[in-house]
């Protein structure tokens, strides 16, 4: 594993969340548990360092959060369906 320099890490950080977000389409959620990291440093990174960064690809990661926002309340319906037929199938 190679080390990275702190410093280093966290001006690079802000873009290699974002590549994740894209390619996975993943959550802030989702990325900050594969990263190790809080949603709150991911939601910052993404949403405002990034744009200094890096414009065009926060634009990119923008159009995904926002999908993920507005699927939000159908994922958790989802979840709370699952939730209950699990409890009744017992």
């Amino acid at each position: 594993m190679t080390e990275i320099p702190m410093n280093r890490w966290d001006a690079e950080r802000p873009v290699i969340l974002g590549e994740y977000i894209i390619e996975h389409k993943a959550t802030v959620r989702q990325a900050a548990r594969e990263f190790g990291i809080s949603k709150s440093t991911v939601h910052k990174d993404v949403s405002e360092r990034l744009k200094k960064v890096k414009p065009s690809l926060y634009k990119e990661v923008k159009v995904v959060l926002d999908i993920n926002k507005q699927e939000r309340h159908i994922r958790g319906g989802e979840a709370t369906k699952q939730k209950y037929l699990s409890a009744s199938m017992k």
